[in-house]
């Protein structure tokens, strides 16, 4: 039963250990078999997860990522990598060269009109590439994976079976039509009833003394270098994209930018390209854009090395020719206005210290900042006095949160008791003594399908000028009109009313359910078979996708397990 639970909400790989991979920093990466983990082959691998990306591997990069996105995905596709191809050698994978062909030439990147366009693989050797210090033989090698890691699945899905009556009982609980009430309990309702006391404020005050601290704060200067503030005589510079370090935090953040970018193959990056005037640039896209934001890394990458000439960062800054800005003091929580052009900024600028006073190129969306620190304001304790909103703050919190939770327990088993009886006017008896209210949701199934506005939009094409269909989204090259999604009015907290009724019979009662500061009760009044007239068709699609998880569900078992095996882990994990 437990798979109702998969596919009834996000899947969550919670058996898969995944490192602290924030722990992995230069020259303290742990170990994997034995050996010492290097920045280099972690930098190397991420790089071929984002070019998998590029590619349209998506199942691949999926699995090997857990699914899971920015640095953390990028982290755990590397170290996974390096597990596929160990196991792969362990067990004797040795896919030959019709197989790698056949994998290359049904990539996604490379489809035209009728299949393999040659053109578009050409392009995309020459063009794609070299920004990620890439090169062909790297396809190849990403090729050899997917060939692998396929076999491997078949291995593990031979014994994966699904039976008929657990088919059946899967499919009917996850399309019934559930009708539900909900109780909700909000935490507005019970702050009220809560009473702090001098003496609890102290004695809170006492056990939390070193934590309660004022917030440490920063300033900084920093020099910015952004397409949209781009000088006149940078706008016509050639020459093909430098491949610096990738181990800096700069380089990889420009490469995952590069391999984001949706690159118009049509211009060779090597050749001289005329960059529009300041004022265009923020528009551009493709190649035009990847190699203006490569004049503003060179430009970057420049700076810093002055930076190491030049102590003085203004002196440097002055050199350079850019303007330098300065913050006021700031906080992590509060970042500083100029800094917010991307949270990392100010992430960043609290990195940085006295003794490496300066920051590595930083890439926002459309351009570089490099950070300087001017002053740090040091965190102290708190006074009683100064710590006592906070304090009051929190134990208000915590109080209101047990009297939720308890009212809410109460509640429950009232109703619970009320339901025993056969009529139904008792329980709507108890839910008015306990001083509460049912909210009736709209009928709903655990396996809710996403709506589209394809029938809308089939009704008002004809009424609806082409132009304006583009212009308001409604259909795109990457998305037809039958795939656009419609917004849900749903609840916010479905998902977990979904959670704690699936199991339920019906007339029967859920427990509490905390939900952020609140939490609510749910009655499962009644459960209807679905009347889709497709349900044949929808149940073999079911089947194919319950199989699907369960055979995903063993091979991340075996990853963990091979996980194990490999001895994976930081020193700091």
């Amino acid at each position: 039963m437990i798979v109702i639970a998969i596919l009834a909400i996000p899947f969550i790989f919670y058996f898969v250990r995944t490192p602290d991979y924030g722990a992995m920093k230069q020259g303290d990466l742990g170990q994997i078999y034995g050996r010492q983990l290097s920045q280099f082959e972690i930098d190397a691998n991420a790089r071929l997860g984002g070019l998998a990306q590029a590619l349209g591997m998506s199942d691949f990069w999926e699995t090997l990522s857990l699914r899971q996105s920015g640095n953390n995905g990028y982290g755990t596709f590397a170290i996974d990598l390096i597990i596929l191809r160990h196991e792969a050698a362990r067990l004797g994978l040795r896919p030959d060269a019709s197989e790698i062909a056949d994998v290359v030439r049904k990539l996604p990147a490379f489809q035209g009109e009728s299949g393999f366009d040659i053109t578009k693989f050409t392009d995309f050797v020459r063009n794609g590439l070299g920004p990620r210090g890439l090169g062909e033989e790297h396809i190849e090698q990403l090729a050899r994976d997917q060939v692998c890691l396929n076999e491997i699945k078949e291995l593990l899905a031979a014994g994966v079976t699904i039976s008929r009556d657990e088919l059946d009982e899967t499919f009917r609980r996850g399309y019934d039509k559930f009708f539900v009430s909900v109780i909700r309990l909000r935490s507005a309702d019970f702050e009220n009833d809560v009473t702090i006391k001098d003496e609890d404020v102290q004695k809170y005050y006492d056990a939390h003394k070193s934590e309660l601290k004022t917030d440490e704060k920063r300033k900084v200067e920093f020099v910015q270098l952004g397409l949209t503030e781009e000088p006149a005589e940078y706008t016509n510079l050639p020459g093909p994209l430098s491949q610096p370090t990738y181990s800096s935090a700069f380089t990889n953040r420009f490469i995952q930018s590069l391999i984001a970018a949706d690159a118009d193959t049509s211009t060779s990056i090597g050749s001289d390209v005329t960059v529009p005037p300041w004022n265009e640039q923020k528009t551009l896209t493709g190649t035009e854009r990847i190699e203006a934001l490569q004049k503003l890394a060179d430009r970057a990458t420049d700076f810093t090395q002055a930076l190491l000439e030049e102590a003085d960062f203004r002196q440097a800054a002055a050199k350079s020719e850019l303007p330098v800005h300065e913050t006021g003091e700031f906080t992590a929580a509060v970042p500083d206005s100029k800094l917010k052009a991307d949270p990392q900024l100010s992430a960043a600028a609290f990195k940085l210290s006295a003794q490496e006073p300066n920051s590595d190129p930083v890439q926002v969306a459309d351009g570089f900042y490099i950070l300087h620190l001017v002053g740090v304001t040091e965190s102290r304790p708190l006074t009683l006095e100064e710590a006592k909103p906070k304090i009051v703050e929190a134990i208000k919190k915590s109080r209101t949160r047990e009297l939720i939770s308890s009212k809410g327990a109460e509640v429950a088993n009232q109703l619970r008791e009320a339901a025993k009886s056969s009529k139904g006017s008792d329980l709507q008896a108890a839910i008015q003594k306990a001083g509460v209210k049912a909210e009736k949701l709209p009928p709903f199934s655990l396996f809710e399908e996403e709506t589209t506005k394809s029938q809308d939009n089939e009704t008002n094409q004809s009424k609806e000028p082409e132009s304006e269909q583009v212009s308001q989204g409604k259909e795109s090259k990457n998305e037809p009109l039958s795939q656009v999604k419609e917004p849900k009015n749903e609840p916010p907290d479905l998902p977990m009313i979904k959670q704690a009724v699936a199991f339920l019979n019906a007339g029967e009662i859920s427990d509490f359910v905390p939900s952020a500061e609140n939490g609510f009760i749910a009655i499962l009044e009644k459960r209807e078979p679905s009347a889709d007239p497709d349900v044949g068709e929808k149940k073999a699609a079911f089947e194919k996708k319950l199989l699907d998880n369960k055979q995903r569900i063993v091979l991340y078992e075996w990853l963990h397990d091979r996980q194990e095996a490999a001895g994976l882990g930081s020193r700091k994990g």
